[in-house]
């Protein structure tokens, strides 16, 4: 099995991966686990002396101005834990938690966090032990970290609350720590708080669906390509010289992927035979300047997931020069905005793709084909209908697209009176990026029964590929109406798979 090992100076977006997806086994640095001791002398120093020192020996948040005694310390950090552990609603997915006790753990590897060698060791053991603990949608503002996410799995590092074990059966966290040989951590000064002031919630799923969607713009390519040659339109606008002088990156490597595509295609350059058109329109036209408008956001959105990824996210942090400072980094902010930006890059992409789903059903505008692609338009209705489930998909895109950084709510008591909503962000992200699949996958479906019915006429090596592997996989084509909601799910699956883009790429080579 493949192992992470964590250091001292962050992690990578495949690290994350790799835990959160693939089950990677997890190892401390002896870097890391030297870094550790070391905060933890200097905290362990601090705690013993007289002065009060924020999230050593004080309450926190609004509570920050109270001192506690040496021996109410240890019932501080479980209490914190324990009360902030407040999450309520379904419980979100085995690699949203996964991929936040990862980085969690990475941050408290960087030894600026003060917590011990052995919690840290007890983290790693519980990601390979295949425990997970039991995370709910509601809990997270965004600031001071996601603490209601975070509290929750700390519970379980201290044998609390409830987990999901390597089987998929929830059960109390003491007996899946226990049937595992792990011994639950018995909390010291600031340790409750350092394992639960973080961005790693919104942060794991702004990796997660970067890799998804880096999936989903290379497939919308290839859907595109597969419109433009069904509704018989013009590669010329797929021009490299035209694109350069626009020099958007990402606009330039959709145009290249579709121009891949579309390589030998018999289809196109036909706009011009029995009713002339000088363009085609938009949703064809201009599909490499909307997906590539989307490549650069993401673009944009990596380089802030790189960045925190490689960052020490705590409150108070360890400074090398031993000092305890107060600070705001865990504010979700920079997180926050790429989530939401990403999320208005789908719906476009997604609202995109519909337009040109709708225009291949159109027979007053697909320049040939059947009324919605039907076999006997009348008795059949033929994919009507799939149009109308994708028209509610684009909907929801768009509803998903209002920001939810552009909120904030006060909390505890005014002290925390800005949030950045991030991990709400974060969660609307995901449910878009699965509609956008599932967008992405009606295109396919539709486009590749519109190709198929341009009968004298040769697609492209590329676009036959997908279509013979669609058509392989048990996705029907045209004929009489059926029961067409398996034949979607199938398209779906597809799509989100990665089999659309395998077929494309052993013609094309690896689209950009």
């Amino acid at each position: 099995m493949h192992t992470v090992v964590v250091g001292t100076a962050g992690v990578t977006a495949s690290d994350v991966l790799a835990v959160a997806r693939g089950g990677a086994r997890v190892e401390l640095s002896e870097e890391a686990v030297a870094a550790l001791a070391a905060a933890r002398e200097i905290v362990d120093a601090l705690a013993a002396k007289p002065e009060p020192v924020y999230g050593v020996s004080t309450g926190f948040g609004a509570l920050a101005t109270r001192h506690i005694s040496p021996e109410l310390r240890a019932q501080l950090q479980r209490n914190i834990v324990r009360s902030h552990a407040a999450g309520m609603g379904p419980a979100v997915e085995r690699e949203v938690v996964r991929a936040l006790m990862f980085l969690r753990l990475k941050t408290v590897c960087s030894g600026h966090t003060g917590v011990r060698p052995e919690v840290a060791q007890t983290m790693a053991d519980l990601l390979n032990a295949g425990i997970t603990p039991v995370v709910h949608e509601y809990g997270s503002l965004g600031c001071s970290g996601d603490l209601a996410p975070l509290s929750h799995c700390a519970l379980a590092l201290m044998g609390e609350g409830d987990a999901e074990g390597p089987d998929g059966v929830v059960r109390p966290a003491a007996e899946l720590l226990a049937a595992h040989g792990i011994q639950p951590v018995e909390l010291r000064e600031k340790e409750g708080l350092a394992l639960l002031n973080g961005t790693d919630g919104m942060l794991g799923m702004l990796v997660m669906a970067l890799a998804d969607l880096e999936r989903l713009y290379r497939s919308a390519d290839v859907t595109a390509a597969l419109s433009l040659e069904a509704l018989l339109g013009t590669d010329k606008v797929l021009a490299p010289e035209l694109h350069a002088i626009r020099p958007h990156p990402g606009q330039a490597a959709s145009a290249a992927n579709m121009l891949a595509v579309l390589k030998g295609s018999g289809l196109t350059g036909h706009h011009q035979d029995d009713a002339p058109r000088v363009q085609d329109a938009y949703s064809v036209r201009c599909a490499p300047q909307v997906a590539g408008a989307g490549r650069d956001t993401m673009a944009h959105a990596r380089l802030v997931a790189d960045r925190e990824l490689a960052s020490a996210v705590d409150n108070p942090v360890v400074l090398p020069d031993g000092r305890v400072e107060s600070n705001g980094n865990f504010h979700g902010a920079p997180v926050a905005y790429v989530l939401d930006f990403l999320a208005i890059a789908a719906a476009d992409l997604g609202s995109i793709a519909e337009r040109r789903t709708d225009r291949l059903l159109d027979k007053n505008r697909s320049h040939g084909l059947p009324p919605f692609l039907a076999d006997d338009a009348g008795v059949d209705s033929g994919l009507m209908i799939a149009q109308y489930t994708q028209a509610a998909l684009v909907s929801e895109l768009k509803r998903l697209a209002v920001p939810a950084s552009a909120d904030s709510i006060p909390s505890s008591a005014m002290q925390e009176d800005h949030v950045s909503m991030g991990w709400s962000a974060a969660r609307k992200l995901r449910t878009a990026v699965d509609n956008l699949t599932r967008v992405i996958a009606i295109e396919f479906y539709a486009a590749a029964r519109a190709v198929e019915l341009r009968e004298g006429l040769t697609p492209a090596p590329a676009s036959r590929a997908a279509i013979d592997a669609a058509r392989e996989a048990g996705i029907e084509g045209a004929g009489p109406d059926r029961f067409l909601a398996p034949d979607l799910a199938a398209a779906d699956a597809f799509v989100r798979d990665g089999r659309l883009l395998a077929a494309v790429e052993k013609v094309t080579g690896p689209l950009q």
